[in-house]
């Protein structure tokens, strides 16, 4: 049973992923973007078929991650309490057009069915899944998933209410949060980032930091 669900998500991604390839190199005329039969009167029609397909093709591999890590991360889209309960903690309070992020101190490394940390949004009391997200002390040599793009976080200091000031060393962070007070909780060094907006549409890419379709929530 568990196989047959895998099978349909990846399709299901591959479908989503195709379209919102093609949309995006096709409004931008990137590298990559399929010609309409306007823009190329003369091409047959089956030859367009075919390298659509193959395009298709190769979204493939990044179709089966993002069912797996749809099956792996279900039981946290609407349930905090159950990300909270296997050790995901605050780390920061509501982040603009991005949410709040839960870490778990515990995961190392890339694994696309365990991200580092939990991006949510929230509305009233109820919360809702957005992005997975993963960080790093160094850009990855090789993208751990296919068309990656990254962003970046300062070297700060954290607390446990989730408030954080940023600090280039440990030794520069306050015992206690100055907007809080809140006791420190740890520090990291600069981060590259990698969201993956798995549960929550954006219209900015699937890997962007930032999701314009956050801003209602922006001061929930």
């Amino acid at each position: 049973m568990r196989r047959i669900v895998l099978v349909a998500l990846s399709v299901a991604l591959l479908t989503t992923t195709a379209w919102v390839v093609h949309g995006a190199a096709g409004s931008t005329g990137a590298v990559g973007s399929i010609p309409s039969a306007a823009a190329n009167p003369g091409a047959p029609t089956d030859n367009r078929t075919l390298e659509h397909g193959l395009r298709i093709a190769k979204l493939a591999p990044l179709a089966g991650q993002l069912a797996r890590a749809r099956l792996a991360t279900g039981r946290y889209a609407t349930s905090l309490r159950a990300a909270k309960a296997d050790g995901y903690q605050l780390i920061t309070p509501m982040i603009p057009d991005m949410g709040w992020h839960f870490l778990n101190p515990t995961i190392q490394g890339f694994e696309v069915t365990n991200p580092h940390i939990l991006v949510y949004e929230r509305h009233g009391h109820r919360w809702q899944l957005g992005a997975l997200e993963w960080v790093f002390t160094k850009q990855p040599a090789t993208p751990p998933l296919p068309g990656a793009t990254y962003g970046s976080f300062a070297a700060a200091c954290h607390y446990r209410d989730g408030t954080f000031v940023f600090a280039r060393a440990q030794e520069l962070c306050p015992t206690h949060s100055p907007e809080s007070g809140a006791r420190f909780r740890f520090w990291h060094p600069d981060l590259v980032t990698l969201h993956l907006w798995l549960w929550y549409p954006n219209p900015a890419g699937l890997y962007s930091g930032t999701n314009p379709y956050i801003q209602p929530f922006n001061h929930n």
